[in-house]
C-alpha cells in the first residue's frame, strides 16, 4: 500500500506530520489546496485515508519506532500531542514554554529516555510560531527548553530545516504584499488565525499606533467578576498588543471601597489568567491616590475646579437643566477652606464633592461641571483607612492612562458622549494625550451583565455565587462547560466593530461543541426513575467484559471496559416506543429482537428478547444505550440549566425583577457506567444520546452521586420543566 499524497490548506501545513516523514524517510507528495477549515488527510493507492495530525504522526511514528515502548509511555505521547496545539494559540504560548522548561529541566526527551513523535511534535509547534519563538530562545529566558530546542535540531537538522524553510515562512502568508502591521497580526497573534474567515473584521488600525511603541491598559474595578462582556474588553488588548508589538497592563480601577475587595482582585487576576492575557505588570488606581489629590488641589488653585455641597438629586437636576451651582464662582480660598475638610472627613466635608469647572451649558451633559472627589468614610480594601476622599472614574482614568504611558484607551461605545470629557480632563490637566478606541459592547440575549444586577441574584440566593454556571462570567461559564478557545474564537470573530449587538448564545455554544466532540470520550447513562429492565434469552450465562474505544473517531480518548450481561438497563422512555416483535439496536453491542412486552398494575414495564448479533443495524429504527445489571454502576445527578430571565433584551427602564425565570435548573437521578468513576472535576464527556456534560463533582463514594452539568450545544431548547 503505497502514500499517494498528503493534502492540507496552504494556510496551515501540518509541520509535525511532514517532519515526522521525513525522519521516517518516506516520501509524501503534498498538495496545499484544502480549503481553510479542512482537516488534513493522507491518501492512499488504495482509497483509504487517515485524517487529522494526530492520527498521522502516529502512523509514521509507528514506521520510523517512535511510539512508546509500553502502554504507559503511549499515554504519555497522547498527552503531548494533545497539548501540542497550545502553542498556535498567541495568549497561551509564553505559558506553554513555562510549563515545558520545568518539565524539561531534568530531561532529553519528553517521553521517557528515547526521541518520540511527542517532542516532534512539540518541536514543531515552537518552530511554527517564528519570530516570536526565536525572540525568546535568543533571549535565553527558558533555557531548558532552548537546550532540548537545539539538540533536537543538531540531531535531526537536515530534515527539520527543510520543512522550515519550506513552509514556516508560508504559514498565514498572501500572495499580496502587506503593511507591517498586517503582517504582524498574522504573524504572532496566533488567537486571530484561529478566528477562521472572519479574521477580516478584526482589519482596523488604532489611531497614530507605531508598531513596537502601544501600551496599551485592561482596567476593570474589583467590584465583580469578570463576564463575557469584559473578556471581550481583555481580548482585544491582548489582541491590538500583539498586533503593534506593544505590552498590556492590567489595572485595577479601585475608586470605590463601598464595592471593592481582594476577593474580587483575586478573582479578577484568576480569570484573566485562564483568558490567557499575557499582561506587563499590575497596577492600582489607588497606586496613584497622592498624585490624584495633589492635582485636584491645583486644579482648585487654578480656578478649574470647585468645591460644592449642594444635594445630589438637586446637582443632578442643576446638571440636566444647564443650572450653575451657587457654589460654582466660591473662591479659591473657600474651596480650599471646603477641600480640607473633605480631606479630614469631618461632618462638614461629607457634605461636599469637588466638580470640575468645564461648561454648564455644553450640550453634551458629560460636560456639565462633572465630579471629581467624593468623601468616602468607608476604609479601602488595599490602604485601609487613610483616606476619607476619593476620585471618580472620571477624574482618575485621563489622569493614570496618561501618568502610566498609556498610548491608547480602549472604552465599549457607552462612553461615547463622555470622550470628549477624558480629553477636556487631560488638557485641564495638563498631560499627555491618550488617544481613545472605541468598540461595541457586547450584549448576549437573556443575560443581565450589570455587576449590581448579577449581585442581587447572589445576595438574594437566587445562584450559588458567581461561578454558578447559569451566571455569564468567566468563571461561571467554564464550570458550565466552555472551552476558553471557543469564547477566545466567539469574541475575536465579532472584531472591533463599533455597531451594538445583540448576540446569541446558540452561536457561542456551537464553536463549542465543535471543540469537544471530536475529543470528549463518550459514556452511558440511565435515567433511573422507572428505569426498564430488558432479558435477553439468549445472551450471555456469565457477565462478560469487552475493552472498547471511548471515543470510536480519536483514539487519545482511551478505552473503557464494558459488561455484558444477560439482563441490561434501558430508559423507559425508549421502552415505551418499542412494540412487540421489532428489532432495536443495542449500541455497541448488536441487535435484539423484543418479544414480550409487561406492565404491572404500577404501570412498569419489562422486556424480555432475544439477540439477534447478524442482524444488519441499517435496518432498524432504534439504537438504544444500555447498561448491563451489576452492582458497578455509578450514581449520576445530572444538571441541566436555563436563562435567569425570560425576556431576550430589558426594554429601557424594565425590573429585571418582573421577567425572573421560576425554574432555571433541573436535576434527574441517573446510573452511569462503570468507568465514569475515572471521571475528574472539568472533564467534559457525551453521555451517548443525552449530550455533553462536564463533571463537577468526581466519584467520591458508592452514596454519593457523580455531579455531571448539562453543556449546551447550540441547539434551540425549551424551557425547563
Amino acid at each position: 500500500m503505497e502514500i499517494k499524497g498528503l493534502s492540507f490548506p496552504a494556510e496551515n501545513p501540518p509541520l509535525a506530520v511532514i517532519a515526522a516523514a521525513k525522519i521516517a524517510g518516506i516520501t509524501v507528495p503534498t498538495d496545499a489546496s484544502l480549503a481553510p477549515d479542512s482537516p488534513l488527510v493522507l491518501q492512499f493507492s488504495d482509497g483509504r485515508k487517515l485524517r487529522g495530525t494526530s492520527a498521522l504522526l502516529r502512523y509514521f511514528g509507528r514506521i520510523a519506532n517512535l511510539c512508546g515502548e509500553d502502554a504507559f509511555q503511549d499515554a504519555q505521547i497522547v498527552e503531548w500531542l494533545e497539548y501540542a496545539p497550545v502553542l498556535s494559540v498567541g495568549s497561551a504560548f509564553e505559558n506553554a514554554c513555562k510549563h515545558l522548561d520545568e518539565y524539561l529541566g531534568s530531561r532529553t526527551f519528553l517521553v521517557h529516555r528515547s526521541f518520540s513523535i511527542a517532542d516532534i511534535a512539540i518541536w514543531s509547534g515552537l518552530a511554527g510560531a517564528g519570530l516570536r519563538w526565536e525572540s525568546l530562545r535568543k533571549s535565553k529566558k527558558y533555557q531548558n527548553l532552548t537546550r532540548w530546542f537545539s539538540s533536537i535540531l543538531a540531531e535531526y537538522g537536515d530534515a527539520l530545516n527543510q520543512v522550515t524553510a519550506a513552509y514556516v515562512g508560508k504559514k498565514g502568508s498572501t500572495k499580496s504584499k502587506e503593511n507591517p502591521v498586517s503582517q504582524q497580526s498574522k504573524g504572532v497573534n496566533g488567537d486571530i488565525a484561529k478566528a477562521g474567515t472572519n479574521r477580516a473584521t478584526f482589519e482596523v488600525d488604532l489611531p497614530d499606533a507605531e508598531v513596537g511603541k502601544v501600551k496599551l491598559r485592561f482596567a476593570p474595578e474589583p467590584s465583580g467578576y469578570l463576564h463575557i462582556g469584559h473578556s471581550k474588553a481583555a481580548l482585544l488588548n491582548q489582541y491590538f498588543a500583539q498586533r503593534y508589538q506593544g505590552q498590556v497592563i492590567v489595572r485595577f480601577d479601585d475608586t470605590n471601597p463601598a464595592k471593592e475587595s481582594n476577593e474580587f482582585v483575586d478573582s479578577l487576576l484568576k480569570d484573566i489568567e485562564t483568558l490567557g492575557i499575557k499582561y506587563e505588570t499590575v497596577t492600582y488606581t489607588s497606586d496613584y491616590f497622592p498624585e490624584l489629590m495633589k492635582m485636584a488641589e491645583n486644579l482648585i488653585i487654578q480656578g478649574k475646579a470647585y468645591v460644592d455641597d449642594t444635594p445630589r438629586e438637586e446637582m443632578q437636576k442643576e446638571r440636566m437643566d444647564g443650572i450653575e451651582s451657587k457654589c460654582r464662582n466660591n473662591s479659591k480660598e473657600e474651596n480650599l477652606k471646603l477641600w480640607n475638610q473633605m480631606i479630614a472627613g469631618s461632618e462638614r466635608g461629607l457634605q461636599c464633592c469637588v466638580r470640575g469647572k468645564l461648561d454648564m451649558q455644553d450640550p453634551n451633559k458629560s460636560l456639565r461641571d462633572p465630579v471629581y472627589y467624593r468623601c468616602n468614610p468607608m476604609p479601602h480594601h488595599r490602604i485601609g483607612s487613610k483616606y476619607k476622599v476619593y476620585p471618580t472614574y472620571d477624574f482618575a482614568c485621563p489622569f493614570v492612562d496618561s501618568i502610566e504611558g498609556i498610548t491608547h484607551a480602549l472604552r465599549s461605545s457607552e462612553y461615547h458622549d463622555r470622550n470628549a470629557q477624558y480629553y477636556r480632563i487631560q488638557e485641564d490637566m495638563g498631560l499627555r494625550k491618550v488617544h481613545l478606541y472605541e468598540f461595541s459592547r457586547l450584549n448576549m440575549v437573556y443575560t443581565l451583565l450589570s455587576k449590581r444586577k448579577l449581585l442581587w441574584f447572589v445576595q438574594n440566593e437566587k445562584v450559588n455565587g458567581w461561578d454558578d454556571p447559569r451566571f455569564p462570567t468567566v468563571q461561571g461559564i467554564v464550570r458550565r462547560g466552555l472551552k476558553v478557545e471557543a469564547l477566545i474564537q466567539f469574541i475575536l470573530e465579532q472584531g472591533a466593530s463599533k455597531n451594538l449587538n445583540l448576540m446569541e448564545w446558540d452561536k457561542l455554544w456551537t464553536i463549542n461543541k465543535k471543540i469537544i466532540d471530536p475529543v470528549c470520550p463518550r459514556h452511558t447513562a440511565v435515567i433511573e426513575e422507572r428505569r426498564v429492565l430488558l432479558t435477553l434469552s439468549n445472551g450471555p450465562e456469565k457477565p462478560f467484559v469487552r475493552i472498547i474505544p471511548r471515543h470510536k473517531k480519536y483514539e487519545g480518548a482511551g478505552e473503557k471496559a464494558t459488561t455484558f450481561t444477560r439482563s441490561i438497563w434501558i430508559d423507559r422512555a425508549d421502552a415505551e416506543s418499542i412494540t412487540v416483535d421489532e428489532e432495536v439496536t443495542l449500541m455497541d453491542w448488536g441487535n435484539a429482537i423484543v418479544k414480550k412486552i409487561e406492565k404491572d398494575q404500577d404501570g412498569n414495564l419489562a422486556l424480555t428478547g432475544v439477540l439477534h448479533l447478524d442482524g444488519s443495524v441499517k435496518t432498524t429504527k432504534l439504537k438504544l444505550t444500555w447498561l448491563p445489571e451489576i452492582d458497578e454502576l455509578v450514581k449520576l445527578s445530572l444538571m441541566e440549566f436555563d436563562y435567569l430571565i425570560t425576556k431576550k433584551k430589558l426594554e429601557e427602564g424594565e425590573d429585571f425583577i418582573d421577567v425572573l425565570n421560576p425554574c432555571t435548573e433541573k436535576e434527574t437521578a441517573a446510573l452511569g457506567d462503570s468507568n465514569m468513576r475515572n471521571l475528574k472535576c472539568g472533564d467534559v464527556l457525551q453521555l451517548e444520546r443525552k449530550g455533553y456534560f462536564r463533571c463537577d463533582v468526581p466519584y467520591l463514594r458508592a452514596s454519593k452521586p457523580i455531579v455531571l452539568f448539562a453543556i449546551p450545544d447550540g441547539r434551540q431548547q425549551a424551557g425547563l420543566k
